[in-house]
């Protein structure tokens, strides 16, 4: 089953701001996790997960009851505890967005 890949618009800012380098190996990481959402390491949960790629770490939730995939940040090694932090304590808010997203679909 092929899994939706949706990015939150705090992902989107942080993802644009990468040289184009970058940002093409996270859309390539994107096409994989369609296939094979699990890739990564676990944070805490199994659906909350980190790739680390060129030295960034990107961080998604895997929702398997809705078969989506929420890119949720990027980040340094240097402010990898703090955004793990911050995601951690907006993981309701996360599963909102998806709901919202998918009932426009």
């Amino acid at each position: 089953m092929k899994f939706k890949v949706f990015r939150t618009k705090a992902f989107e800012k942080e993802f644009n701001k990468l040289p184009k380098l970058e940002q093409k190996e996270i859309e390539k990481f994107e096409g994989e996790l369609s296939s094979n959402p699990f890739l990564g390491r676990p944070l805490s949960y199994i659906f909350f997960r980190e790739k680390r790629l060129n030295g960034r770490r990107v961080y998604y939730l895997v929702y398997e009851d809705y078969v989506v995939v929420l890119m949720v940040a990027v980040s340094d090694k240097k402010t990898q505890q703090e955004t793990i932090n911050k995601i951690k304590n907006k993981l309701k808010e996360y599963q909102e967005v998806i709901k919202e997203t998918l009932k426009k679909l």
